[in-house]
């Protein structure tokens, strides 16, 4: 805050505003886009690799494998998001304590399932509690990006399986019958050709991670949500130097911006990337193309 702002009594009009927006708490609502920033540049390429291994298992000839990569994606896009969410971040975050109390305490002689409670010996906590806050709040991050990886990893799963479906199965063989091994047809082949099958869905599937950012607040993440909610909401002179109306509107509405900005930028990008992809593609997109350069 600056130091003209010490005595807020003191404000009004335009210095008011000022030091009003660069309080601590502001300066976090700040922060935390970059926390919104940093999970989708985290989740998006954890998510592909996820959804490439289960498209790649789910179409696999070794039937185990196959039944592996079929049933993550299929159990997983059946969960509703929010179910999922809610009940994996518990989950996994109880299994984690789990393993490190079978390790760092193996001679512990009370149960770890009394009743409703789930009790774990204090080396096996995740993280300590003697550790700072940032190694809580990093914990929690990094269990909500992990979540988000596994959820929409299905879903892209699903794209890609379809995506790797759509390359005319005549090119494999081809590539089969001029003495191509078939991990070879797979990688030299396949995979190059199925990304532009596979951008519209992924495509649209950025965007609807995009939408799901604000789930972070209910996984305990101090996002723009939970800012925007905690600065908005009323505010009474007892309890604050900056009292205020309800604002709740100007809050959401520049949440509201901020999405539409991403997601427009978002559209703009996945269309070059898409041009790109389809030169030279025996697709209807590439053929477009063909013709106008004709």
């Amino acid at each position: 805050m600056l130091e003209s702002c010490a005595d807020p009594s003191g404000l009004e009009g335009l210095s008011w505003l000022l030091c009003y927006l660069t309080t601590g708490k502001h300066i976090a609502f700040y922060a935390s886009f970059g926390t919104v920033a940093l999970l989708l540049a985290i989740t998006a390429p954890l998510a592909l690799s996820f959804g490439f291994a289960g498209a790649a298992a789910a179409r696999s000839r070794f039937l185990p494998v196959s039944l592996i990569g079929k049933t993550y994606t299929s159990i997983v896009r059946g969960v509703p998001d929010i179910a999922f969410f809610l009940f994996f971040v518990i989950a996994l975050d109880q299994a984690f304590e789990f393993v490190r109390h079978k390790v760092k305490c193996p001679d512990w002689p009370d149960a770890i399932r009394q009743g409703n409670d789930f009790v774990v010996c204090d080396a096996a906590k995740l993280p300590l509690s003697s550790s700072p806050q940032w190694v809580h709040e990093t914990y929690g991050f990094m269990l909500a990006v992990l979540t988000f990886a596994i959820v929409f990893g299905a879903f892209a799963a699903n794209v890609l399986y379809g995506a790797m479906k759509a390359v005319p199965r005549a090119q494999i063989e081809t590539a089969e019958a001029y003495g191509m091994s078939h991990a070879q047809a797979f990688w030299r082949i396949l995979v190059p050709q199925m990304w532009v099958y596979a951008l519209p869905g992924l495509g649209n599937l950025w965007m609807i991670l995009i939408k799901a950012t604000p789930l972070l607040f209910l996984l305990g993440v101090e996002d723009i949500v939970y800012w925007a909610r905690e600065l908005g909401g009323t505010k009474q002179a007892r309890f604050t130097d900056f009292p205020h109306g309800n604002w709740l509107v100007y809050y959401f509405g520049a949440l509201l911006v901020f999405y539409l900005f991403v997601t427009w930028g978002s559209e703009k990008v996945l269309a070059r990337v898409m041009r790109r992809l389809s030169h030279g593609q025996a697709t209807a997109g590439g053929e477009a193309l063909r013709r106008a350069g004709a």
